[in-house]
């Protein structure tokens, strides 16, 4: 795991294991369910740099052994919101490590000519205040769904957030921090730059078509 030297609210997941099956996402011959299976694996190891600072507490326990205290998370359960549609593809991987989190979506898309977000749906828990929240996106390309996604969530009294995606673009990365610098964002790795369509390069191609295929 690694801290840009950037950006603050920047983390890079440059964990091995990562970085191999995202190589393996990349490649434009792999089939869809494959992706789906690597896109779920390596949310899993994403949420571990996600969660790592969590509250902890303490409660007595009885071993077979003996009585101790022993650490647990404290508070209330996480809530992770998805980003339709390819958001759920690391929404499922992230739910298999902590399958007691709350679970919210946004429907929000972008507008290919103009390349600016258009919501269309939002369901998220009552209480999303008193919680910890974990957006989940596969791409971060021009920053501004994702931005409009967190500016609706702070609407709803989220205060502690996080964006979690697999690739990240330079240009989105500057847009999605001058709007939300107290976001920190988990990536597993940053590209090089966007094309004239917004897409990531060299990227992946689009998330929810590879994941679903469709076209």
């Amino acid at each position: 795991m690694a801290t840009s030297a950037l950006l603050k609210n920047l983390t890079i997941v440059d964990h091995p294991l990562v970085l191999h099956k995202l190589t393996l996402m990349r490649d434009k011959h792999t089939p869809s369910a494959v992706f789906r299976q690597l896109l779920r694996e390596i949310s899993l190891l994403l949420a571990y740099e996600v969660s790592r600072d969590l509250p902890m507490t303490t409660q007595t326990i009885e071993t077979p052994v003996a009585e101790m205290e022993a650490p647990i998370l404290k508070g209330k359960k996480l809530v992770i919101v998805s980003i339709l549609r390819a958001g759920n593809g690391l929404l499922e991987g992230m739910l298999d490590l902590m399958p007691s989190a709350r679970v919210g979506h946004i429907g929000i898309y972008r507008n290919p000519e103009t390349l600016q977000p258009v919501e269309y749906y939002m369901k998220v828990p009552a209480d999303i205040a008193e919680r910890r929240v974990i957006v989940v996106d596969p791409m971060l390309a021009t920053g501004n769904s994702v931005a409009a996604a967190i500016t609706r969530l702070k609407e709803k009294g989220a205060k502690d957030i996080r964006l979690v995606c697999l690739l990240s673009a330079p240009e989105g990365i500057k847009r999605f921090s001058e709007e939300h610098p107290d976001v920190q964002i988990y990536t597993a790795a940053v590209d090089s730059h966007l094309n004239s369509h917004g897409y990531i390069v060299p990227g992946l191609g689009d998330a929810g078509d590879r994941m679903f295929g469709t076209k």
